[in-house]
């Protein structure tokens, strides 16, 4: 006998038809119902993650990745509630996620329904809370509600942020006789980018272009480089937007970033942003030399830092326009070798990141996708990881929630089906670690590499610096990460390394398979990372740059590095960029 058509049904069937394949989430009693459309939806799969919040990371992932759009369903109460932090970190990094939201049936709305989120009667208001965290929000109380609902939302997201539907169980149980109201593609919109066609025209000298996060969403990474070769322009990426400059640049901006950007602005006669804010995170160290250069910008929203700005929410076109139209002007192309922060030495048990980040740098392929985690850890993989030339770069610096990249990673493979390497912390491990559990479930390649130094480490290094080292509240208990995960997870390849060559060799085998696999480094939480606040602190420590090491390193157009040492790499051959050069 055919089943009725649910609004469940027609939820999924009209996301499948959007092309959406996967949807992330934890199953329970006032979002079951969508679980079981999403087993006879033709075409879509839904993936059970362990925790809320890592199944709205592992939708986040998949819409970086490029699939589109993300969707996360979770069920009422503490389960809703988990997903919070996950779909702030979407909206403050402008991703597309959709949150099908559970909710307690209507007719017990402000009775003292379990979980009841109804805003009604002293309940806890829902709406109110996912509103904050979205750029669009609806409760659905009627059957017919669904149809444009849905198209709103998935326009809404679109747009570039997260869209919320809180779905009462007997709303979803309803028979659904509606039709949709339109099919949710909003309408691109652009400014006349004429002002800066002028401002490109007029330009008397060399052009630095600063790339973001929106040029990602848009995947305007073919037009950046043909601008960019137009213009013989030098080209510098926000941390969460590395992957998008495929040509020649000059590193990344902001506090985890590189001095070369602050010496390229500088002899710069215009700097044009590209699809990004400039967040503090991401422009630390570069107010002062913006201020002295004409700025313009484009994309979706304006720039915290002055600037003229031109609206787009459709990168690609606009700067095919822009190509187009300003057309190739010979201009002397700087000559700026890409600079690395240098942090003091230390000589503390086990790998010091530089030498484990240019180890991977040697072993991971062209077309492998990288996801790093927030902290020490993911400071030194956005200081010093090349990007693959063929591979995606993810890092959530919206809200740095750490454990994120334990779910952004499977949203990343389940989309991409390649090779993809989670760089994340201890800290971040205990937090959400058991999402490793999910990628053995689904035999996802995911390459886990864990730092782990037993502590929060960028609190203990600002404990030792702004609070004299006289305690620490952020030291964990010794652990063997690889040991634990290999007995806890059967058939799950799992290791601990502590030397330069058994994470060679352990990496030989770790990045092939069908499967996961799980590498702990043994490393220090008294290192100092490459982040700038930390090395501008007034004590025996200073800020050196290693002029020229990532042309060296540069994969995979430029030599690799062997990992050897420091020595080597300072000295005659800076560009002379002073030692504190505004990376504050």
């Amino acid at each position: 006998m055919a089943r009725e058509h649910r609004v469940v049904d027609h939820i999924v069937e009209t996301l499948a038809a959007t092309g959406v394949d996967h949807i992330f989430g934890v199953d329970g009693a006032n979002i079951e119902d969508l679980y079981d459309a999403a087993h006879t939806c033709a075409g879509l799969t839904a993936v059970l993650a362990k925790h809320e919040f890592s199944a709205a990371t592992m939708a986040d992932g998949y819409s970086r990745s490029g699939a589109g759009l993300g969707v996360v369903a979770a069920t009422s109460g503490g389960g809703c509630l988990n997903t919070v932090p996950g779909l702030g970190e979407a909206l403050a990094s402008r991703v597309p996620v959709l949150a099908l939201i559970g909710q307690p049936p209507t007719g017990l709305d402000g009775r003292g329904a379990f979980q009841d989120t109804s805003g009604r009667n002293g309940a806890l208001d829902g709406y109110a809370l996912f509103s904050a965290v979205s750029l669009f929000c609806r409760r659905i109380t009627v059957p017919d509600q669904i149809g444009p609902a849905l198209a709103d939302a998935v326009a809404a997201a679109r747009t570039g942020g997260p869209a919320v539907l809180l779905l009462p169980k007997d709303v979803q149980q309803a028979r659904f006789c509606g039709t949709t109201a339109h099919d949710g593609i909003p309408v691109r919109r652009a400014d006349d980018p004429g002002v800066i066609v002028d401002a490109l025209r007029r330009a008397d000298g060399p052009v630095t272009i600063i790339a973001g996060e929106q040029l990602a969403r848009d995947d305007a990474r073919a037009e950046l480089d043909r601008l960019r070769a137009l213009l013989e322009a030098s080209v510098a990426t926000v941390p969460d937007a590395k992957d998008v400059a495929s040509g020649p640049d000059v590193g990344v901006t902001g506090v985890m970033g590189h001095p070369g950007v602050v010496e390229a602005l500088r002899r710069s006669a215009l700097c044009l942003l590209v699809g990004t804010r400039l967040t503090v995170t991401a422009r630390g160290g570069l107010d002062e030399a913006l201020s002295a250069v004409p700025t313009y910008s484009v994309g979706s929203e304006a720039p915290y830092p002055p600037a003229v700005h031109v609206y787009t929410d459709d990168l690609r076109e606009t700067l095919r326009a822009l190509a187009d139209t300003v057309g190739s002007r010979r201009r002397e192309p700087m000559m700026l070798a890409r600079n690395e922060l240098r942090p003091p030495p230390h000589d503390g048990p086990g790998l010091r990141y530089r030498d484990a980040m240019a180890v991977l740098d040697a072993a991971l392929a062209d077309d492998v996708d990288i996801v790093v985690d927030a902290g020490n850890t993911g400071a030194a993989a956005i200081h010093h990881l090349p990007v693959r030339r063929d591979g995606r770069f993810l890092v959530a610096l919206g809200m740095g929630g750490m454990g994120y990249s334990f779910g952004a990673g499977i949203g990343m493979a389940l989309h991409r089906r390649r090779r993809t390497v989670v760089i994340a912390g201890d800290g971040a491990f205990l937090m959400h670690g058991m999402e490793i559990h999910t990628a053995v479930q689904y035999r996802l390649p995911i390459t886990y590499v864990l730092f782990d130094n037993h502590a929060h480490a960028m609190c203990v290094t600002r404990e030792q610096l702004f609070y004299g080292d006289r305690y620490s509240y952020n030291r964990f208990g010794p652990s063997r990460l690889g040991a634990g995960l290999a007995a806890m997870f059967p058939g799950l390849s799992a290791v601990d390394v502590d030397t330069v060559d058994d994470l060679t060799a352990v990496l030989a085998v770790a990045l092939h398979g069908d499967g996961p696999a799980v590498v702990s480094v043994e490393c220090s939480a008294d290192e100092i990372p490459p982040f700038a606040p930390f090395l501008d602190q007034p004590k025996e420590r200073s800020i050196d740059v290693i002029a020229g090491a990532d042309d060296r390193r540069r994969h995979p157009h430029r030599e690799r590095t062997t990992g050897e040492g420091h020595a080597d790499h300072h000295g005659d051959d800076a560009v002379g960029v002073p030692a504190r050069a505004g990376l504050r």
